[in-house]
């Protein structure tokens, strides 16, 4: 196993993408992370876009960025809505600039241009948000998942696996 002893912050929102939360979840699970699910409250239950549901174990306000190894932010909807939250931007941000992995995939891109960590990248993602990273200073890449420093970038659903593998073998060195 190839993350045991590691700690995963995972957020979840209103209208996440289904696969793109729980298979990658199941995936660091099965690797041996720990992962903690944080939404906007402790409790809450999210639905995503095709009806699956998801529960919060902490609230973005209560959660300490050094305590995780890395953050995930899976798209949807869900970034549109997270990114307006400070405890989100600021758990994304802190995780970031301590070196540690950034994974986000399709939409998540988002969350990641509000918490100013975009800048300087490759990225890739959903082609809805190509132009928000572009404008905010990121280098578009239109391959299936790949890493760019300390964050590592998934197109779409159908990238899943390979955006796991990078995402795995980031957060595993």
């Amino acid at each position: 196993m190839k993350l045991q002893g590691k700690r995963i912050a995972y957020l979840v929102g209103p209208g996440f993408e289904d696969l793109e939360f729980w298979v990658p979840l199941m995936r660091l699970q099965e690797e041996g992370a720990q992962v903690r699910v944080v939404g906007l409250r402790a409790g809450d239950v999210y639905t995503g876009k095709h009806c699956l549901k998801a529960t919060a174990d902490v609230g973005c306000d209560d959660v300490d960025p050094a305590d995780f190894h890395g953050v995930v932010v899976p798209g949807g909807w869900a970034p549109d809505k997270l990114r307006r939250y400070e405890g989100v931007k600021r758990l994304v941000r802190e995780v970031y600039q301590a070196g540690k992995i950034v994974g986000m995939i399709c939409h998540a891109g988002s969350v990641g241009i509000s918490a100013d960590i975009v800048a300087g990248h490759q990225a890739t993602g959903s082609e809805g948000i190509k132009d928000d990273l572009i404008n905010a200073g990121a280098t578009w890449r239109d391959e299936p998942a790949f890493r760019s420093g300390n964050i590592v970038w998934g197109r779409v659903v159908a990238d899943i696996p390979d955006f796991c593998r990078e995402l795995v073998n980031a957060l595993a060195e």
